[in-house]
């Protein structure tokens, strides 16, 4: 997923002045009563902003006063493909985003209106951080810069600050180009998608993580991908061994998405099936409801959204696809709201953000969607609660 711009990132990026942006109208007013919020990684250039939004009970968003916020340090300002490049810490308390042009991650306090304040800047410990994974006060970082490329550890405390985790850095190949990081919602396993070069090979690497909070390499990993371009991954919130895996890289038309048991000690094995066809091209995101009964599949190439059904076994059976209805759309990282009632998807073409009323698999876009992003760049990563 866009490897000749990642590519470019790591040769080197120059930045530019951050220009502020007005808020404008973003969505049509709304009486409904806000019950979350929605944050968006802006990913500037020159310096770094989130955007935040109120999210009212009908699904519709708002600006948070004051938005966007300062996030300390410098974004790429180029579309970047990756995910999980925001995440809210366990607590609730924090977000913490990935800055990757300064090779930093930021975490800003969230306070009780929604809105921001930048409390720490921490070095990734590699180059070009695209991915945060969190679990409890468990942080991991995937840089993806020539170099500088790993997956590295840290801990977050009670103020919101990042120490290091001595002797955790995982170092990778330059060629390995991760797309993601991510913890099993039980905290026992993580993850990382190596997409890898436009013709493969591309490979899955699995850990056990130790109390120490260190990484202890799966029987086998780095495991090869069913498919060019692993991307977009979740674990199923109900069943921690297993994984569900997009293939962005195939070419027109071949989108799928595998499905995988995790084992104890890590090592990852294709159920029966697997991979599943959604017939799009370029699925590089996923989301599950949280009651693990449908994933959703955004297929970046289609600027589509496919939904499957989840069987018991993690056998995936296709419902259709929902085309987005705003022009010069490259949808990105998606989540659902709590409820799972709404699926927002961050768009890094037109810094908007689609919402989509959900009913199962079935999804309807909302009429005041898409919604501008009040100073987004070359958005991606987002966080719903």
């Amino acid at each position: 997923m866009d490897r000749l711009i990642r590519s470019a990132l790591v040769g080197g990026i120059v930045a530019t002045s951050f220009l502020g942006v007005s808020l404008g109208a973003v969505a049509a007013s709304t009486d409904s009563p806000v019950v979350g919020h929605v944050y968006v990684n802006n990913n500037t250039a020159g310096h770094n902003t989130v955007s935040g939004f109120d999210r009212h009970a009908d699904g519709t968003l708002t600006p948070i006063a004051g938005t966007p916020f300062d996030a300390g340090g410098a974004g790429a300002g180029i579309v970047i493909g990756s995910a999980g490049a925001l995440q809210r810490s366990a607590d609730g308390r924090y977000l913490l985003a990935v800055d990757t042009a300064a090779n930093d991650v930021s975490v800003l306090k969230i306070r009780p209106d929604g809105s921001l304040r930048l409390v720490d800047e921490t070095s990734s410990n590699g180059t070009t951080p695209i991915s945060i994974a969190v679990h409890g006060r468990l942080v991991y970082v995937a840089n993806t810069g020539a170099g500088g490329s790993n997956y590295t550890g840290f801990t977050l405390n009670a103020g919101g600050h990042l120490s290091p985790i001595a002797g955790s850095t995982v170092s990778l190949p330059d060629t390995a180009l991760p797309g993601q990081v991510l913890f099993s919602d039980d905290g026992r396993h993580l993850v990382g998608t190596e997409v890898g070069p436009n013709v493969g090979p591309s490979f899955i690497d699995s850990f056990v993580v130790g109390a120490d909070g260190r990484l202890t390499a799966a029987p086998g990993s780095p495991f090869p991908a069913q498919k060019i371009g692993p991307f977009g991954s979740q674990f199923r919130p109900t069943d921690p061994s297993q994984l569900f895996v997009s293939n962005a890289h195939d070419g027109g038309g071949n989108g799928t998405v595998s499905v995988y048991h995790v084992a104890s000690d890590g090592t990852l094995t294709a159920i029966t099936g697997s991979p599943f066809a959604d017939f799009q091209t370029a699925p590089c995101w996923v989301a599950i409801s949280h009651d693990g009964a449908t994933l959703y599949a955004i297929n970046t190439g289609s600027s589509t959204v496919s939904s499957y059904a989840i069987s018991a076994d993690g056998t995936l059976s296709l419902a259709g696809s929902t085309a987005l209805t705003g022009t010069g759309l490259r949808p990105f990282d998606a989540a659902l709201d709590p409820t799972d009632g709404f699926l927002y998807v961050v768009d890094a073409g037109a810094a908007k953000i689609t919402v989509f009323a959900v009913d199962g698999t079935n999804l309807s876009e909302l009429g005041s969607s898409p919604v501008a992003i009040p100073g987004g760049g070359t958005p991606f990563g987002i966080v719903v609660d």
